[in-house]
């Protein structure tokens, strides 16, 4: 991915980020220096805390990417998949109900998520839901559309 520009943030978007991160998810994060990152052939927008890419923006919301949601350990818009589904998810697949074994109540449709798989906690993929928290697992239907996983050029990108 060829970096188009990247810019330190000023303070009020650095708060930005942390208040939506900690709403959204339950984080704070912690650094010194927060720059932005756009791309030439992309529409993903980074965010770098202290040179590592921990935030994206997806539809212009602050997120954590699967980087940042393995370092920080968020607690809400939790889904958690089954062994059976890691290599999907890994892949960029979408979620399936039959694979989630349990997901936050705080989930509302259009929200975005993060996916863990159950055994390590490890963080897989950040999708959008379709359905509240309560109704994602279940024994059919695409409950998670998968925007970015590990492994893809978002997160092999280094700053």
């Amino acid at each position: 991915m060829q970096v188009k520009s990247r810019h330190h943030l000023r303070s009020d978007a650095v708060s930005d980020v942390e208040t939506a991160l900690e709403e959204q998810l339950g984080v704070s994060p912690e650094g010194d220096a927060y720059e932005r990152v756009e791309f030439e052939d992309t529409d993903w927008e980074v965010v770098l805390i202290d040179g590592e890419p921990q935030v994206a923006y997806f539809d212009e919301e602050p997120f954590l990417t699967v980087r940042g949601a393995n370092a920080y350990e968020p607690e809400r818009r939790l889904v958690t998949v089954d062994a059976g589904a890691i290599s999907f998810v890994s892949d960029g697949a979408d979620v399936m109900r039959p694979g989630i074994t349990e997901a936050t109540d705080d989930i509302s449709p259009d929200d975005l998520v993060v996916i863990a798989e159950e055994s390590h906690g490890k963080v897989l993929a950040v999708g959008r839901a379709r359905v509240d928290g309560e109704d994602m697992a279940g024994n059919e239907g695409k409950v998670i559309d998968s925007l970015h996983h590990v492994g893809d050029d978002l997160y092999e990108f280094s700053g």
